[in-house]
């Protein structure tokens, strides 16, 4: 089968396309994969930087949509379903091998396209605005990185579930994105501080979901209302930044780490009673994933580079089949 391997560890460069067995794990549900999701993992496992090492050479891709080849018997999945599924790696491939509890049947009215863009990103911020963050309807939620695809995601979930969502982004060339996601508000990064305030009253926010990370985050504190939560999802803007805890006790704040990983890999279960949450917002129509270009398979370098320079406007997606 085709698959896109990582080579070497000098970033977005080292793909290549490469012939490969196909998988047969008995114990795993085999899909035929349709669209495969470009994340940001990707970008750091290029670099030899995600946090989880894996032998060179290895397929790298998070997330897929596709037909269900085979399943295990007591799986509840049968050959020939449309599926969404999260591997954690090995998607970026014709054919891949994914264990039951990361198999997420679609709605017929939710496309592959749709579907490869909904794990790894709804299932993230879903953990993070309603596990950690407690999100309740009538919230005020804050978004940076608010046009790329967690962004979009964390934006639409949050309106979905009823809050107010302000939504910050890097330049003007992304405000109609974030607005498509369902932003209330749209503003830039440089001086998002000042405008929050004005929006607010000057009360401030309740929650900030921040994958940006960097020199944004001391005005991000100073952005929470009193009793917010600032919920850390990664650091695509390169720096981790450091937090005084003096600073939380005054102003009674929190900052909360957003580790959708390390919490499901001890309890596989909990992504199917995410899955569960979420399908009646699917099906409802109140979540439909902003889709941003789409590369051939074999383009895969290329959607990390665009990735990587903070280019992406939706949820960048590979053609597979």
């Amino acid at each position: 089968m085709r698959s896109i391997q990582i080579t070497a560890l000098t970033g977005p460069a080292s793909l290549e396309l490469v012939d490969v067995e196909e998988p047969s794990d008995t114990e795993s549900v085999i899909i035929d994969v349709y669209v495969a999701g470009v994340s940001f993992p990707e970008v750091l496992q290029s670099n030899g930087e995600y946090h989880v090492h894996h032998t060179l050479p290895f397929i790298p891709g998070t997330e897929v949509a596709g037909i269900v080849r085979s399943a295990p018997s007591g799986s509840g999945l049968t050959a020939g379903q449309r599926v969404a599924a999260f591997p954690g790696i090995g998607g970026y491939a014709e054919t891949v091998a994914v264990l039951p509890a990361a198999v997420f049947p679609l709605p017929d009215e939710v496309s592959f396209h749709a579907g490869a863009a909904l794990p790894m990103n709804y299932g993230t911020m879903h953990f993070a605005l309603v596990r950690r963050g407690q999100l309740k309807p009538g919230d005020t939620v804050l978004v940076h990185g608010a046009a790329g695809g967690v962004g979009t995601a964390a934006v639409q979930l949050a309106s979905a579930l009823g809050a107010k969502v302000i939504a910050v982004v890097s330049g003007s060339d992304k405000v109609d994105t974030a607005r498509a996601a369902g932003a209330a508000e749209v503003v830039l990064a440089d001086g998002f501080a000042k405008a929050v305030r004005e929006i607010t009253g000057d009360r401030g926010v309740d929650i900030i979901v921040d994958p940006v990370g960097g020199d944004r985050f001391a005005d991000s504190l100073n952005s929470l209302a009193p009793e917010g939560r600032l919920l850390v999802i990664g650091f695509t803007g390169g720096e981790i930044p450091q937090v005084r805890v003096d600073s939380l006790m005054y102003n009674n704040v929190n900052v909360l780490g957003v580790g959708w990983g390390a919490f499901w890999r001890t309890r596989p279960s909990f992504l199917q009673e995410q899955w569960a949450d979420l399908l009646p917002l699917l099906k409802a129509g109140k979540l439909q994933p902003v889709l941003g270009q789409r590369f051939a398979l074999e383009q895969a370098s290329q959607a990390l580079v665009e990735l990587d320079q903070r280019r992406a406007r939706g949820k960048l997606l590979l053609d597979v089949r």
